[in-house]
């Protein structure tokens, strides 16, 4: 070979050589950035709340502007894509908080995001591992400032709950049950609790309807009706589209003094075969199906796939949790099959009796509560009826009449004289 030619051949290997290093480089500086997979925007009354998805967990730095007031939230190792540009979209015009939202590529390996507010706002950020589908998520809760000043009882509960003091906003516990004829002497009163919301769908039907929407309309038909009875007050844990901690629903009924706790969902399993509605209390001491097991599993997630601070979780469980009172899971089981009695009437039942497992939601120590499976969403034709009017208004007027039964036969409210 002559010289000429090895020198040209030393050119094209080094060529070749150093192409490669710059691919290898190139290729490590991609797997370093997260990639942004969706953002999605919750608004509600008490507080707004938006999620970043990613492949990875994302570092960030956040910041408030004044004149006008904004919230800045810089995220690091994050490259600007079409699902980011696409955010300010998402912003509504009812939105309480977010006035408007930009996006840009801050730096090289910056993503800046720019929230516009409509008032001072507190904002509370943290980290989501994955769950149920979900990968890793950045989440912004937007509360007011002035949290103190405004007179919604789920507000300060959640601002408890977000410092980890939420037994604070509790009333001390009555000795035990009340004498009298109930709704006599005051109105019962009555918290529905419509499970799920804002970041967790709950169970999704093969049509793509969300449990999370069928349970709120039928919480509202029955809401309805309540409020005609002069003998009885309803109350709701959520009545938009919000994710509220299990443990801040539970608070709610409690703080409200509620007589009777009706949590709504609508189950799904594994397979689309079974069907049927179903009433659940509480057990302390195991779940009495493989099958309750594993829903009072599936809803006990929420807060998982919801999406919980930390400070959220240093709530003192055995205040309130480990106090339940097996005076109370006897009513509830009264309770529950009043209801389950009355359901049979416009639904087959998926079993005769009340089923019973360890649902967080029920776990109030003074209250009887049952969880109410009104129909399986993952049954093809139960997705069906459970998106008709006629249906929810008939599961309504189950549940309601119920309740009537319930106290029909002797009960005395548990709380309040």
């Amino acid at each position: 070979m002559s010289g000429s030619q090895s020198s040209v051949s030393r050119r094209r290997l080094l060529k070749g050589a150093g192409a490669m290093w710059l691919l290898s480089v190139s290729q490590i500086g991609l797997a370093a950035v997260s990639q942004v997979v969706a953002v999605r925007v919750w608004p509600a009354s008490t507080y707004t709340r938006v999620t970043v998805e990613s492949n990875q967990v994302i570092k960030y730095k956040q910041f408030t502007l004044s004149n006008p007031d904004r919230l800045v939230v810089d995220l690091e190792g994050v490259h600007l894509n079409s699902v980011l540009k696409g955010m300010g979209m998402q912003i509504r015009s009812d939105d309480p908080f977010i006035k408007s939202a930009r996006v840009g590529q801050f730096d090289p390996w910056t993503v800046r995001m720019v929230f516009e507010l409509k008032q001072d706002v507190a904002p509370q950020l943290f980290a989501l591992a994955p769950v149920a589908g979900f990968k890793e998520r950045l989440v912004m809760d937007l509360y007011p400032v002035n949290a103190k000043d405004v007179q919604d009882p789920l507000l300060a509960l959640l601002e408890e709950y977000n410092k980890g003091d939420l037994e604070q906003q509790m009333p001390k516990q009555d000795s035990g049950p009340q004498p009298g004829k109930a709704g006599r002497d005051r109105p019962i009163v009555i918290m529905l609790d419509p499970g799920h919301g804002g970041e967790d769908p709950g169970a999704t039907g093969k049509y793509r309807t969300r449990e999370k929407d069928v349970v709120l309309q039928i919480a509202r038909r029955l809401y309805a009706l309540i409020e005609k009875e002069g003998n009885m007050k309803a109350y709701m844990t959520r009545n938009e589209d919000v994710f509220i901690p299990l443990k801040v629903r539970v608070a709610k009924a409690q703080k409200q003094r509620a007589d009777l706790f009706v949590s709504i969902h609508a189950d799904a399993f594994t397979s689309r075969q079974p069907s049927g509605s179903s009433v659940f209390a509480l057990s302390t001491k195991g779940a009495t199906s493989t099958a309750a097991k594993y829903l009072a599993e599936t809803q006990n997630a929420s807060d998982l796939i919801g999406g919980v601070s930390k400070s959220g979780d240093r709530y003192l469980d055995h205040t309130m949790f480990d106090m339940v009172q097996s005076l109370t899971i006897n009513d509830s089981l009264k309770f529950g099959k009043a209801v389950l009695n009355k359901l049979g009437n416009v639904n087959n039942l998926h079993k005769n009796q009340v089923e019973q497992a360890g649902f967080a939601v029920l776990k109030a120590p003074d209250i009887p509560s049952i969880l109410v499976e009104t129909a399986f969403i993952s049954n093809v034709e139960e997705e069906r009826k459970l998106k008709t009017a006629k249906f929810q208004q008939e599961v309504a007027e189950s549940i309601l009449a119920g309740i009537k039964a319930y106290f029909a036969d002797g009960a005395t409210l548990a709380r309040r004289g």
